[in-house]
């Protein structure tokens, strides 16, 4: 059997995130690409009633964040739904899947960032070649994740304000508009059926939307660098997910009823540039392109934070090679997962299209999601000596039932989504079976996980 010893001299993460800097986190990530870049693509899927799977998605989510926080307040440790998964049913295959899963879904949506970066917003002062911008831009995300979680987090509070700001003049525009005369309320109840369903529609929207939902999982895979994380994080969570969802409902009303949905789903990422365009005739959009940029670059920061922390994590848990689980003496960042998740999202933005990045990454997600759930039932019988959240008995019987049915083709989501998420899967398992052949076959004690 392999030795699983601490890799030697390794120091702990710094705790650097107070509740003020985990809720910025929260909204930062809610708020960034999946309203900046995929407005159009979910207008396209759902038509008039783009307001509806926004709705839909946030509260599958709301009910996940039940199970995700009782998780989090028992097991303050890194490594998010991978440490819940193992705890749970402690079958290393699965847990390796699931840290894939979820590194997965970070690092796609920080490529969508990229994508929207590229090929929407900088596009509207100069025209560069898409994997150079991608290369760049990752780059230069990975210097400041690397340079430490103190300054991440503080310059994420900084891009917030300002793609909040961006939010808040979309949302000015259009009522300003809108109370004006402008807009066609009547659109709200539309549905593109199409060649399908109503039903159909409205799950398929509701499945892309859920892209925006990433959030909370980010956040809980920072828990070793929060303060107190069994005390700050329901509040946060929370009320950052309720900030969100707000804010995300009334720019899908609004833009449906100012810009027809054809308009919007034409426009793909560029979908808050036609609301402008109608809602406010000759404003400058090189202005709201630049609050887009700092948005974008948010989103990628965050998940790209995600993806390298929750290697780290599950590299201490002996679940990943050690070397993923190595930290920088003088920055006490985990360097080596920095440079190989910022290798693949590299890889991603060059070549795949944003609506499947945005899609792939709510399909990874909602799996992980139907798994968390699950755990949280299962780990009820484990018991800790500490107060934390408890959710709802009932909730994650729903969070079961609604986010396996939105990860299926059922739910009328591309075949091409299943495929990439197929090809990263194997991808993950083909490290599985290096990863053994390697270190050999190690076995975890249960008892051991949370305490690393």
């Amino acid at each position: 059997m392999t030795d699983v010893s601490a890799v030697t001299a390794q120091p702990e993460l710094k705790r650097a995130i107070g509740p003020k800097l985990l809720l910025f986190f929260v909204i930062g990530d809610i708020l960034g690409t999946g309203i900046y870049a995929l407005t159009g693509s979910v207008a396209g899927v759902i038509g008039g009633a783009l307001w509806v799977p926004f709705v839909l998605a946030f509260i599958v989510a709301f009910l996940t964040a039940f199970s995700y926080l009782e998780l989090v307040g028992k097991y303050p440790r890194a490594a998010g739904a991978a440490l819940y998964t193992h705890k749970a049913f402690g079958i290393n295959f699965l847990t390796f899947m699931v840290t894939f899963t979820v590194m997965a879904s970070g690092v796609t949506s920080a490529a969508t960032a990229a994508k929207a970066f590229g090929d929407t917003y900088l596009r509207q002062f100069i025209e560069l070649p898409t994997w150079a911008v991608a290369a760049v831009f990752i780059a230069g995300l990975a210097l400041i994740n690397f340079r430490g979680v103190g300054e991440s987090v503080k310059a994420n509070v900084v891009l917030t304000i300002i793609e909040l700001s961006g939010l808040l003049l979309i949302i000015a525009v259009g009522i300003y508009a809108v109370a004006g005369g402008a807009g066609e309320p009547s659109r709200l109840v539309e549905i593109n059926t199409g060649e399908t369903t109503a039903f159909i529609a409205i799950t398929a929207a509701a499945s892309l939307a859920f892209f925006a939902m990433v959030g909370f999982e980010d956040s809980v895979n920072m828990a070793e660098e929060c303060h107190n994380p069994p005390r700050i994080f329901p509040r946060a969570m929370l009320l950052g997910m309720g900030v969100a969802a707000t804010i995300y409902v009334i720019i899908a009303v609004l833009s449906s009823m100012l810009v027809p949905a054809a308009d919007l789903a034409a426009a793909k990422s560029g979908a808050l540039f036609r609301v402008l365009e109608v809602g406010a005739p000759g404003f400058p959009l090189g202005l709201f392109a630049v609050i887009g940029l700092f948005a974008v670059v948010n989103s990628a920061l965050i998940n790209m934070l995600m993806a390298s922390r929750l290697l780290y994590g599950m590299s201490n848990e002996r679940i990943l090679p050690r070397v993923f689980g190595m930290v920088h003496e003088g920055r006490r960042t985990p360097w080596v997962a920095i440079a190989f998740t910022s290798a693949i999202a590299i890889i991603l933005v060059a070549s795949v299209d944003i609506t499947e990045l945005g899609g792939t990454t709510a399909l990874l997600l909602l799996a992980v999601f139907t798994i968390v759930n699950i755990a949280v039932l299962v780990l009820r019988r484990d018991k800790v000596d500490h107060d934390h959240f408890r959710a709802p008995t009932w909730s994650p019987y729903v969070g079961i039932v609604l986010c396996g049915f939105l990860a299926t083709p059922l739910s009328g989501r591309p075949l091409q989504q299943f495929v990439l998420a197929g090809i990263l899967l194997a991808v993950g398992a083909v490290l599985w079976v290096i990863n053994y052949l390697v270190v050999g076959r190690v076995d975890v004690d249960p008892e051991q996980l949370a305490k690393g």
